[in-house]
């Protein structure tokens, strides 16, 4: 209860963005894992504001397994995470447990821990006061931190609630109590939400929606609808309000492999400054445990 109503103060949103963020729900969700009934591969590269000097620079690499004949579930996470002069390493083990609660529906708990590592290299920058207290370098600091997650599915539609980072961990202070000369990790929370429409026997459609909330920062939301076609072919539209408008397609190559890519063009002044963002995943499933997937290949 104190973490969830503390007072912080912050500026913008922590947690990276993704379009594709359907495919990367393990990133801010530990109860996601082990739900779509197989090994789940997924390496996904994001490439934002090209043109913009010192722009982000995103990979994320996910594997996630559910237990023969167990309800619990195992997942792995790396995140490299690149801007301006800051670079980031984060590392998550996740571990969901998952209940039958009606004939269909199944409901996820998720515990997530995490190991982040940070660099800071003011040298890359033209500093007018080389007595400036806050002008050196942060080197390999370590913090870690836990998350919970909840996830609830049918083979229709999904819902989870989660906040992958409780602990308001200090990345760096140089010892003052000026806000501005400190930086903590923040409480993310995230909620996620989707449906599958069957229009006929070929043709799917799901609309979603992501919300991600951090004190201090606006609510930021994210809505998509993306058709599939003959369970080979999926094609997209998304909006992250106030932000950017995205187009979205990904190709199943087969049982096992899915590749995807997506394109945002800001709706803010910044698209004067940059030509828009790029994202590309590979995702590889195996070793199914099930008949049929737990879910759709939607989510």
């Amino acid at each position: 209860m104190v973490l969830l109503f503390a007072s912080m103060n912050a500026f913008a949103q922590q947690d990276a963005q993704f379009t594709q963020y359907m495919y990367n729900t393990l990133g801010f969700n530990p109860a996601y894992a082990g739900s779509r009934g197989v090994t789940s591969i997924v390496a996904l590269h994001r490439s934002q504001w090209i043109g913009l000097d010192g722009a982000p620079q995103i990979q994320t690499f996910s594997m996630h397994t559910p237990f023969t004949d167990s309800r619990i579930a195992l997942g792995l996470s790396f995140v490299n995470d690149k801007i301006g002069i800051a670079s980031e390493q984060n590392f998550n083990i996740d571990v969901s447990y998952t209940i039958p609660v009606s004939q269909e529906g199944k409901l996820a708990f998720g515990v997530k821990a995490s190991g982040n590592i940070l660099n800071v290299d003011f040298s890359k920058l033209t500093i007018k006061d080389s007595e400036d207290p806050n002008a050196y370098n942060i080197n390999n600091k370590f913090s870690p931190n836990v998350g919970l997650g909840l996830y609830y599915h049918t083979n229709k539609y999904y819902l989870g609630l989660s906040v992958p980072n409780l602990l308001a961990t200090e990345h760096y202070s140089d010892g003052t109590a000026i806000a501005s000369r400190v930086a903590k990790e923040r409480l993310n929370y995230y909620l996620i939400g989707g449906y599958v429409f069957d229009l006929n026997t070929n043709t799917k459609l799901k609309p979603a929606v992501l919300a991600k909330y951090v004190t201090g920062a606006p609510l930021q939301v994210d809505v998509s609808l993306n058709a599939m076609f003959n369970d080979k072919l999926t094609l997209g539209v998304g909006y992250r309000w106030g932000a950017a408008i995205s187009a979205m397609t990904g190709f199943q190559l087969n049982e096992k492999l899915m590749i995807g890519y997506a394109y945002d063009m800001d709706t803010t002044e910044l698209v004067n400054y940059n030509s828009g963002s790029h994202e590309v995943f590979l995702r590889i499933e195996m070793f199914n445990t099930k008949d049929k997937m737990v879910s759709p290949r939607f989510f």
